[in-house]
């Protein structure tokens, strides 16, 4: 199976499926609420605490404002020993997560951890991933990119805010396979704790190219510093979205999306993962998330409690056989 049609247009077309927890609100409430995001300020775990506690607190469906907390390391796998070892049977803590998280647990980059040591909660929305740029770069494509790292690998710097074998990374293979590189481990990929640590990286210099998603590359774009040369995504997105190509425009038939939701300790009660399922779903539900969906180019994906505890366990096992066939792992 060629690695694009797992994370490809399949994949795309799965990500308008909705899917709605029902039955009555839990008894639970929380008296404060906390969320992790496993990066630095400033890349996607971090917007998705931020805008999901923001939201929830503005519509009414958690007391007060939601504590974030940045704890980077591993690609996630810091925080992720960090509930599982000490905060196991916490109920008012969920932790942001992508599919950057189900890369790691796929490629069994957390020592120790595994999957199930969590609860998945839900999704927010899918996020495209793009590449990228300096403004005042010469290169201008995605196929003038892929040429310059063919003609000479070691010249072309790519960084991105996941670990090395991680979804940032996983994202410029896919793209480096689909333009007939031979060998993808050739391609130079630098990791950065979080994506705007990666972005001021490219701007000073540092490097050729960066790997994110659009959410996280969308304040440098708007501000000037950055110039995406490849969204992946089956078609160009819609409104101020739709100056950006698409690697397959570009005759690079690679698509990536990044999944937003999170995930909770795998000791917390029946009564508290209902209750955080239930209210990830208002907040997707709102009005006011749709637009942050609208502004950032989240694609739709609401899928809360145990249906997305199953799309994640999918995640992970094709993203194993994804990273067999590409050669990251044995």
């Amino acid at each position: 199976m060629k690695p694009n049609m797992i994370f490809g247009r399949a994949f795309a077309a799965a990500i308008l499926a909705t899917t709605i927890i029902g039955g009555p609100a839990a008894a639970f409430e929380p008296e404060a609420t906390e969320c992790i995001a496993p990066a630095n300020p400033g890349g996607g775990w971090d917007f998705t605490c931020r805008q999901f506690g923001k939201v929830a607190q503005d519509i009414g469906a958690i007391p007060g404002t939601m504590q974030v907390v940045n704890l980077s390391g591993g690609g996630g796998g810091v925080a992720f020993a960090e509930v599982v070892n000490k905060r196991n049977d916490s109920n008012d803590l969920v932790v942001a997560a992508s599919t950057a998280t189900a890369t790691r647990l796929a490629q069994k980059a957390y020592p120790g951890n595994t999957s199930d040591q969590v609860r998945w909660l839900g999704s927010l929305g899918a996020d495209y991933g793009v590449i990228a740029v300096a403004a005042d770069s010469e290169v201008e494509t995605l196929p003038e990119l892929l040429d310059m790292i063919k003609q000479d690998p070691r010249s072309i710097s790519i960084g991105g805010g996941s670990a090395v074998g991680g979804w940032d990374h996983l994202k410029v293979l896919i793209a480096a396979n689909e333009a007939g590189i031979e060998d993808v481990r050739s391609v130079k990929y630098i990791a950065f704790a979080g994506g705007g640590e990666a972005i001021t990286q490219l701007l000073a210099g540092s490097l050729q190219a960066y790997t994110g998603d659009l959410s996280e590359a969308k304040g440098f774009v708007d501000s000037g510093d950055i110039k995406v040369i490849a969204v992946l995504a089956p078609e160009r997105l819609e409104g101020e979205f739709s100056e950006f190509p698409t690697a397959i425009e570009q005759g690079i038939d690679a698509v990536g999306a990044n999944w937003r939701g999170f995930y909770a300790p795998g000791g917390m009660s029946d009564e508290a993962y209902e209750y955080w399922a239930t209210t990830i779903h208002d907040v997707y539900e709102s009005d006011q998330w749709k637009q942050v969906m609208q502004t950032n180019g989240l694609a739709p994906l609401d899928l809360s409690g145990p249906e997305f505890q199953e799309y994640v366990d999918a995640s992970i096992a094709r993203i194993e056989e994804l990273s067999r066939e590409i050669g990251l792992i044995k």
